[in-house]
């Protein structure tokens, strides 16, 4: 019989993997630039599916619940980008300058790279942009990961 960490493990994983391929497809296959901001969230994806992996595959608390926390706080920064996208505050000042010449040439240069600003919205669905989808599946990550490391 699999206990409910190692189940919660493999299942925050698989989503947490998942959500993550579908914005590579997003970005890779449909076009859709990610602001730094957008990137900054993909780090609890990148910190989160090896500790919910590693939870399931030994069975420690301690990893689902750092698991947890991350999704916890991603959760927070993707509900905070999002109000940035409804101009409900302001992001941070960086967001959106990320743009540096490579070549020397910042006048060439501006005409091939293209700079996402953290503000903007690129794709919504039932009301959500990447943001808050990221924030409501982070949300649910984290109450899933934290339920799977209740003792019984």
């Amino acid at each position: 019989m699999t206990s409910p960490l190692r189940t919660a493990g493999w299942s925050v994983a698989a989503i947490a993997l998942a959500t993550l391929l579908t914005a590579f497809y997003f970005q890779h296959v449909l076009g859709y630039q990610p602001c730094q901001m957008c990137l900054w969230q993909r780090w609890a994806y990148y910190a989160g599916i090896p500790l919910a992996i590693i939870a399931a595959l030994t069975g420690r608390r301690e990893l689902l619940l750092a698991a947890a926390a991350l999704f916890a706080a991603n959760a927070v920064l993707g509900g905070f980008h999002a109000g940035v996208e409804w101009d409900l505050w302001e992001g941070p000042a960086s967001c959106g300058q990320g743009a540096v010449s490579s070549s020397g040439n910042l006048l060439e240069d501006l005409k091939t790279i293209r700079v996402v600003p953290c503000d903007a919205a690129a794709w919504r669905f039932l009301g959500l942009s990447f943001a808050g989808w990221s924030a409501v599946i982070c949300a649910g990550l984290s109450v899933l990961a934290f339920a799977g490391t209740r003792r019984t």
